[in-house]
């Protein structure tokens, strides 16, 4: 199909291909149709005399005859604008229906976390795919943003449309809830109740341990009016007295000149219930701090959702100080 020199000018081209008229007519949003006479012609919005002008080549080139002819091709370009609605860019919705503009005017706990997902990834994947759709994508897969934030890098990486800039900016943005939540921990003056210790574990620790895939043993130092004075992560691995040094503790806690401590460790699991390794490492680090005059004011398990955890000044496992 050649092209007058009008058509050249207006920026009008129409290939051969019946694949690349058919994209054109998607473009133009030109929906075929045979009227009771046996007329082809072309619904569509606005009036544009260029088209006008390549209608009958339009018909020509596609071999429209019938109207099963035209209802064929209309089905066609139906089916490809509404896969381009579900994947068109966000900065093309409505204001009403963009997730950063939803935010600013409702406020940030009315989003879904899809919708709050694609705010922090931003822009969607080279493939079309919005961000709303690529932050659905994640979801599914995942399950939940505690699973999100779980995951390695990698693991988001291998979804697709996930590079290593979106992968860091998921991370990124769920650090600053759990750093979010120390703070509050931190805001603690003093620790003084079984409910204050479980409470300071609970923001502190129970983010970044209740999903770890190994134990992680912690203790908290205390000054002698009861106020934190440091965290410190002891060991890796299995809480046994093969990895839990009763020496390290008292080294630890002597030179910070710490009058008290509260020991932490998680259950990969998910059960907190205390192992017979758990209460006899318990009982070691009572009994060696005692001898230096460190009061143990508890010892905490942490399982796998925030009510999931053992107190052993609770449980009686520690006398009362």
């Amino acid at each position: 199909m050649k092209l007058s020199s009008e058509h050249k000018k207006a920026g009008i081209s129409i290939p051969e291909e019946r694949s690349e008229i058919i994209r054109f007519l998607i473009e133009k949003k030109a929906y075929p149709r045979c009227s009771k006479t046996g007329k082809i012609f072309f619904l569509r919005r606005g009036r544009d005399n260029g088209f006008e002008e390549l209608k009958e080549r339009i018909i020509e080139g596609l071999g429209l005859k019938t109207e099963d002819d035209c209802k064929s091709v209309r089905e066609i370009i139906k089916a490809e604008l509404a896969k381009r609605r579900r994947t068109r860019p966000i900065k093309k919705w409505i204001k009403e229906e963009r997730p950063r503009e939803m935010l600013i005017k409702h406020g940030a706990e009315t989003l879904t976390p899809a919708k709050l997902l694609a705010i922090i990834l931003g822009t969607g994947s080279s493939e079309g795919v919005s961000a709303e759709d690529l932050a659905r994508r994640i979801l599914n897969h995942f399950g939940s943003l505690r699973a999100i934030d779980s995951a390695h890098i990698s693991d988001l990486q291998a979804i697709e449309g996930i590079g290593e800039a979106k992968a860091a900016q998921i991370k990124a943005a769920l650090e600053i809830g759990k750093r979010l939540m120390r703070e509050e921990a931190e805001r603690k003056t003093k620790i003084r109740t079984v409910k204050d210790v479980v409470e300071y574990v609970g923001d502190y620790y129970a983010p970044y341990l209740r999903d770890k895939e190994k134990e992680f043993f912690n203790i908290i130092l205390l000054d002698v009016r009861n106020k934190v004075i440091d965290n410190i992560e002891l060991s890796k691995g299995s809480v046994s007295a093969s990895v839990v040094d009763v020496k390290e503790i008292i080294k630890e806690a002597t030179k910070k000149t710490a009058s008290a401590i509260i020991m932490v460790h998680n259950h990969p699991s998910g059960d907190a219930e205390p192992s017979n390794d758990d209460i006899e490492i318990t009982r070691r680090v009572v009994e060696a701090c005692g001898l230096v005059g460190i009061k143990v004011l508890d010892h905490i398990v942490i399982g796998k959702n925030k009510d999931d955890y053992v107190s052993f000044m609770d449980r009686g496992l520690i006398k009362g100080v």
